[in-house]
């Protein structure tokens, strides 16, 4: 376990488990990603809990996300952008002491790794923004009022094919299969039909 203690992997694996933390809350689905980062933030937790470590530069590295975040709200970023990086890395390099009281995380290191995740997550973050601004676009309002076809019997459910979809569909009174139905509301995604009396 004494390779655990080395500053520049704790710090590593620090990162790379907060990174994937994020990408987890992202993107979920397997539990691989928050596996990975549970993970590698144990692993962390124990070099910080091993390790020398300046408090004050983890309180650096956590307030340097707060600029960060008002970049991705905002049009001119590129100011919090540096601030936020400034603040990563400073509290990156002074996160871990050696014996003499000297930072013991590499500078290099620190900078490639604080500018790789900082752009990371810059992608995950604008992405994220960007699909929550976007609005659906499927408006079912525009059915109501339309005329289609029961592709199956519908009553408590149902399929009818209406303005070239089909559609799940419910209606009061039995309709048959193939006759005629006009959209008269909806339920989120479900078609309220009633029956189209035939032309005489």
């Amino acid at each position: 376990m004494n390779f655990l203690i080395d500053p520049n992997l704790a710090y590593v694996l620090l990162v790379c488990g907060f990174v994937l933390a994020v990408l987890a809350l992202f993107t979920p689905g397997t539990g691989l990603l928050e596996i990975g980062a549970l993970f590698t933030l144990a692993v962390a937790g124990y070099g910080i809990a091993t390790l020398p470590t300046n408090w004050w530069a983890l309180v650096i590295l956590v307030v340097g996300i707060v600029p960060f975040l008002f970049g991705l709200r905002r049009k001119r970023q590129w100011g919090f952008l540096a601030l936020s990086l400034l603040l990563m890395i400073g509290g990156s390099i002074f996160l871990f002491r050696n014996a003499q009281g000297t930072p013991a995380v590499n500078p290099a290191l620190a900078v490639l790794l604080s500018a790789a995740a900082l752009g990371i997550l810059w992608i995950i973050g604008r992405r994220g923004l960007e699909a929550a601004r976007l609005r659906p676009s499927m408006d079912l309002g525009r059915l109501i009022g339309k005329t289609g076809e029961a592709h199956t019997d519908v009553f408590s459910e149902g399929s009818v094919y209406v303005g070239g979809e089909e559609w799940t569909a419910r209606s009061e009174v039995l309709i048959p299969k193939g006759a005629a139905v006009r959209v008269i509301g909806r339920e989120g995604l479900v078609l309220l039909v009633e029956a189209v009396p035939p032309k005489s």
